[in-house]
């Protein structure tokens, strides 16, 4: 018995971009498992275990990496999440894995605006047999061979487009290629190169280069999972203004993301920034104060804060002062009134409590610190050196 569990977990292997694990038995038979632990557009059922009756027949069905889509179970057979289900296609069937039941079903389609009253669901035929599923996997198992050759039947046609991703339907008659362009292709003899070098029906589809960085998903540079991957299905356009309302730095290195775009999450809080600046006053120069101007050098948006130096251009002295006192000043200004000193008003000259990403990386970051434990040491040694004197002096006394 040990040797026949070695060898099917040896054979298993776990396919990201469907969600399941497939393994193949000793004796030849093939399983297919669905795996939650993929995160590519992943719901958590919170309404699980809750019965509705005019929609506990819609099931959401998952396919290649982020296609899902909603049918209508027709079968008559009892179906659950997990299930490797054949779905009514356009042309033929297609395998997918129920992924979704009940009431939040609903839920995710009103969040695409589909109405489940109107729409017209496409059929679930049954459950897949181990006939669909061989078939399934074999089909599958074209998919890398048939993208790289695709790319070369592109290039070959001087095409300015790029196939990212190629998804072969559960029969294997047709085939989705997702591709990239920028400017529209006219692919038409590339159709018909693809059908007659692999014999199937073919699917252009143009993606942006965020849907691809979705499809092919990755961890970003905050640890997380890709938004794009995990949750997001509608793409907004994120321009560098969001990235000036919050003061960060442009840097295309900083905030670009894996697609070679402005970061998703650059909009998330742009909009509170935008609502806290409409609190500041707008400073265009330097406010004039009793001993000398003085100017805005930063900008603490969400404290409401706004820093001011003697010195223009220096962040070495800087004078934190509150919104509602800079339009105080800057309407004494306009009346011809200089304001009171930030020395005397109590406002303390500070070094920024801020800092750049200039010099984050440095190597020799932690240097000070290690010195600062080898002093302690010696401190240490010469304290104890001292307290065995005066324990000595006190004996021969």
């Amino acid at each position: 018995m040990e040797d026949i569990v070695i060898k099917e977990t040896g054979t298993k292997t776990y396919d990201c971009s469907r969600g399941c694990d497939v393994e193949r038995t000793p004796i030849g038979e093939l399983k297919v498992h669905y795996n939650p632990r993929c995160c590519k557009l992943s719901s958590y059922n919170w309404m699980e275990g809750i019965t509705q009756t005019p929609y506990n027949d819609l099931f959401e069905v998952r396919f290649k990496n982020t296609r899902k889509i909603v049918f209508r179970n027709t079968s008559g057979q009892i179906i659950k999440k997990g299930d490797l289900v054949v779905v009514e296609a356009p042309t033929g069937h297609d395998v997918g894995i129920v992924t979704l039941e009940g009431p939040i079903v609903v839920e995710q389609l009103i969040r695409h605006h589909i109405d489940p009253e109107t729409y017209e669901f496409r059929r679930i035929y049954r459950k897949a047999k181990i006939l669909d599923i061989e078939r399934w996997q074999e089909a599958i198992a074209r998919e890398q061979k048939t993208m790289i050759r695709a790319r070369q039947l592109a290039a070959r046609l001087g095409l300015d487009m790029k196939i990212g991703d190629v998804e072969f339907q559960g029969d294997g008659t047709k085939a989705i290629f997702y591709y990239i362009a920028d400017e529209r292709v006219d692919f038409r003899q590339l159709i018909k190169d693809f059908a007659e070098e692999f014999h199937i029906r073919v699917e252009m589809k143009q993606i942006g280069a965020r849907q691809e960085a979705g499809l092919i998903g990755g961890i970003g540079v905050c640890g997380r999972a890709l938004c794009c991957s995990k949750y997001m299905s509608d793409f907004q356009s994120i321009t560098t203004q969001a990235a000036r309302v919050q003061d960060l730095s442009l840097n295309p290195q900083k905030l670009a993301g894996q697609c070679s775009k402005l970061k998703c999450c650059i909009n998330y809080e742009a909009s509170t920034y935008v609502d806290a600046q409409r609190q500041l006053p707008e400073v265009r120069g330097p406010i004039e104060l009793e001993d000398g101007p003085a100017w805005l050098m930063k900008t603490d948006i969400l404290r409401g804060i706004m820093y001011f130096s003697y010195e223009q251009g220096s962040l070495s002295n800087l004078y934190p002062v509150s919104g509602v006192r800079v339009r105080e000043i800057l309407a004494d200004n306009r009346k011809g009134v200089k304001g009171a000193s930030l020395q005397d008003s109590g406002a303390d000259a500070r070094q920024a409590d801020f800092i750049s990403a200039v010099g984050d990386d440095s190597i020799t970051r932690f240097d000070e610190q290690k010195k600062r434990r080898g002093n302690r040491r010696k401190n240490g040694q010469r304290q104890r050196q001292g307290n065995r004197k005066r324990t000595a002096n006190d004996g021969k006394q």
